[in-house]
């Protein structure tokens, strides 16, 4: 019979694996050495750390307990981990004073900003939602970021809901008769979500009056101060006769760049703030300016030329460029109406339009194929800075009234002619845009060419990028998202200064004489004294004469 183990019994090497066999039998200690022996190998596992305090036997016993009682995979692997981890929670302490501040995650701070969106109002039910669903003015945001979505254009579902809602309360809060999702443009620090909006016709001349009742009272403050300021006027040097040209006003509410007022807010859930009128000023600043948006309305604007207002303005005036450059419907959608008089047309030309009844959609095929199919709804911006034209140096019956007086006492001067500025007629076709340079002005595309049967015309703006329309039967809108900037072939040059003035001719009668010598003053004393001197024996002589022809 096969024994155990790896030799046969005639072997040599048979027997050494039996007990009592062993070649290193007699080189194990007794057991009072060995024990002595565990004994010290356990004094120095247990012998502490003069760094961390710790000894070896303990911080074994816990790794070996941890693991034991977690039982990850491959714990070979993580050994070192482990041993971290033990030496990190020996070092907390579980009675400390000093507690962890709650880390507030950004999920639940956006969710507690947006929360009031999902509330309903007092008294809200039902039964009068259903009756306002067919007059509000509330735009259908998720309609429209579908059919953008299509195109791959448009922010996430959530971001369109919350934007849906946050419309519906600055609805419910403000007396609008329209609005509309204008778009999204971005900023460094925070962005801008606008919403542009038409007030009833009542609200908005109650504004309009109060600017008026404004202005009013400003100029009567001024009059009474020019009234005082007369007197004291008198022991002032002369002033300059420079004359500053004239300010071009701005349109009034409902016309022209004032068409529509926007609101503006950073995030869904934040308050809305109205933005301010924009001014002519404003508009042509804009055009030789490029800055990006920070997101705080207040924040100035640092540039040359020196931009008049805040970023409030700034924005204000960029989506007016944006608005009468990408604004745009299918031709045929709109049409004028029928009772405009003629005057209007050869003053400014039209500014309104009416929805066509008869409307008939363009296939998707034929709104890609020709920019033609496609013409600007919103009135185009001058150089002036307005939509309609107006000249400057036409003034009212009171300042011409004032003008003949100081035309009595200064001599005339002829004012320059200026020509007046016209631009494209409103429902101008796209095809008439100029492109830039090489590139075209728009580039049209269906949404997909997979399956034309149910594509959508996509339009975009190569001028303005981040400024699409899409239509899609009788359906269209536009939209921008963006910095807010123009597209410019070349890198941004900003103006130079202007030339520095030349200097005030030197002539004698300005120029400084030079300080005289002590020999020069003497002098200048002593023919002073002979002058004097002289002068008074003329009128002794003089008193003379006069006496004798008396006395005779």
């Amino acid at each position: 019979e096969r024994g155990h183990g790896p030799y046969q019994p005639h072997e040599p090497g048979y027997g050494l694996y039996q007990p009592g066999h062993s070649p290193y039998d007699d080189q194990i200690p007794d057991p009072k050495s060995r024990t002595l022996a565990i004994q010290n190998a356990k004094a120095y596992l247990l012998k502490s750390s003069t760094t961390s305090g710790l000894n070896l036997y303990d911080h074994l016993a816990n790794m070996l307990t941890k693991i034991l009682d977690e039982q990850p995979t491959n714990a070979v692997d993580i050994i070192e981990n482990i041993s971290k981890d033990v030496k990190w929670a020996h070092f907390q302490k579980k009675m400390d004073t000093l507690r962890d501040e709650h880390e507030i995650l950004p999920t639940f701070d956006a969710a507690e900003k947006r929360k009031a969106l999902f509330l309903k109002a007092n008294g809200e039910g039902d039964e009068e939602l259903e009756e306002e669903i067919g007059e509000t003015p509330l735009p259908n945001v998720m309609e429209t970021a579908f059919y953008f979505e299509q195109a791959g254009i448009g922010l996430s579902k959530d971001e369109s809901y919350h934007i849906f809602l946050a419309l519906k309360k600055l609805i419910s809060v403000q007396p609008i008769q329209t609005c509309r999702f204008w778009g999204k443009i971005l900023g460094l620090e925070m962005n801008y979500i606008i919403a542009e909006v038409q007030y009833h016709e009542g609200e908005e001349e109650e504004e309009t009056e109060e600017e008026a009742v404004t202005e009013e009272g400003g100029k009567w403050v001024g009059e009474v101060e020019d009234e005082e300021e007369e007197k004291e006027k008198e022991d002032e040097p002369p002033k300059s006769t420079y004359k500053p040209p004239p300010v071009i006003p701005k349109e009034e509410n409902g016309t022209g760049a004032n068409k529509y007022v926007y609101f503006v807010c950073n995030e869904p859930g934040k308050p809305w703030v109205k933005l301010p009128p924009v001014t002519p000023a404003q508009i042509v600043c804009a055009r030789k300016i490029k800055k990006f948006f920070t997101g705080r309305l207040d924040a100035p604007v640092v540039s040359f030329p020196p931009f008049p207002g805040n970023e409030a303005n700034y924005l204000r005036a960029q989506i007016a460029r944006i608005s009468a450059g990408t604004q745009i419907s299918p031709i045929g959608f709109y049409q004028f109406a029928e009772e405009e008089d003629e005057e209007e047309e050869v003053e400014g030309g039209r500014d309104t339009y009416e929805e066509n009844p008869d409307f008939q959609p363009l296939s998707v095929a034929e709104m890609v194929d020709s920019l033609s199919s496609w013409v600007h709804n919103v009135q185009s911006i001058l150089k002036q800075g307005r939509c309609v034209w107006l000249n400057p140096l036409q003034k009212t019956e009171e300042e011409e009234e004032n003008e003949e007086e100081e035309k009595a006492e200064e001599p005339d001067e002829l004012p320059q002619e200026l020509q007046q500025e016209i631009g494209p007629p409103l429902l101008t076709p796209l095809s008439e845009d100029e492109g830039i340079q090489n590139i075209p002005a728009w580039t049209a595309q269906p949404s997909t060419n997979l399956i034309p049967q149910y594509a959508v015309a996509v339009l975009q703006s190569n001028r303005w990028p981040g400024a699409y329309a899409f239509a899609s039967g009788k359906k269209f809108d536009n939209i921008y998202f963006g910095w807010g900037h123009k597209y410019s072939p070349e890198n941004h040059t900003p103006a130079l200064p202007p030339p520095v003035q030349a200097e005030y001719p030197s002539g004698p009668e300005i120029t400084e004489t030079r300080d005289p010598t002590v020999e020069e003053e003497l002098a200048f004393k002593a023919a002073r004294e002979e002058a004097l001197a002289t002068a008074e024996e003329e009128e002794d002589e003089e008193g003379a004469e006069e006496d004798e022809e008396e006395d005779d």
